[in-house]
């Protein structure tokens, strides 16, 4: 089981977003973003998906704080391809931030590429 923290004032519909495609193996709970830190840090879930509306900013802020730059990125307000998501995991990154608009079109990539990573 894949453990995904939302946070975010998106955080409500990236997880609608997330249990609407149909993944098996996702477990997705709705985060502060101080109660999603610790929990990744502590093991205890998997990845994040941060949203605001730049997506660079509020997003990830406490989380880049107490994890570091090397396991967060954020996408801003452009849509990644879901080798640049796969390319990122392999690099160890398990924090994500976009922006609150780009939500329909972000999640899914970053969800796909979270599945396939973990099998």
């Amino acid at each position: 089981m894949t453990r995904i923290l939302t946070g975010g004032i998106g955080k409500t519909q990236v997880a609608e977003e997330l249990g609407g495609l149909g993944i098996d193996g996702l477990e997705v709970t709705v985060s502060g973003d101080m109660e999603a830190a610790m929990k990744l840090r502590a093991g205890q879930a998997d990845y994040y998906l941060g949203t605001c509306h730049t997506g660079a900013g509020a997003s990830l802020g406490v989380l880049l704080g107490v994890l570091g730059s090397g396991t967060c990125h954020t996408f801003g307000r452009g849509v990644p391809s879901e080798a640049e998501v796969t390319a990122l995991l392999e690099g160890g990154t398990r924090v994500f931030g976009f922006g609150v608009d780009q939500i329909p079109d972000t999640t899914p990539v970053v969800a796909r590429a979270i599945a396939a990573h973990t099998r």
